[in-house]
């Protein structure tokens, strides 16, 4: 049985390494695979092996320049996992059970 593509998004961002390397690209969107390595203390080799999961979910989309490899933020898996389970509440809805869960 073929797996939803939504299994390997949530996979892929099971890993604070990898939700840390989203965050570094959503800040600094374009960083060259060096310089997103050298913000980690693993080897860049680790950080080749993470990008390449993220980049299989389509989580990261890469842009040659060059010899360089540009990395880019693509948030459109998250919004499409957004909109199947989270947008069918309103606003003031999710802005109460966040308020009640910070509460409890």
């Amino acid at each position: 049985m073929k797996q939803p593509p939504e299994d390997g998004v949530f996979r892929a961002l099971a890993d604070p390494s990898r939700r840390r390397m989203l965050d570094f690209l959503k800040e600094s969107p374009g960083l060259a695979v060096g310089e997103l390595a050298d913000r980690f203390k693993f080897s860049r080799f680790a950080v080749m092996k993470h990008l390449k999961i993220l980049e299989e979910v389509e989580l990261v989309v890469p842009r040659r320049e060059g010899k360089i490899k540009r990395l880019y933020l693509n948030a459109v898996p998250v919004q499409m996992i957004h909109d199947r389970w989270i947008s069918q509440f309103s606003a003031v809805w999710a802005s109460r059970l966040t308020t009640l869960k910070y509460n409890l």
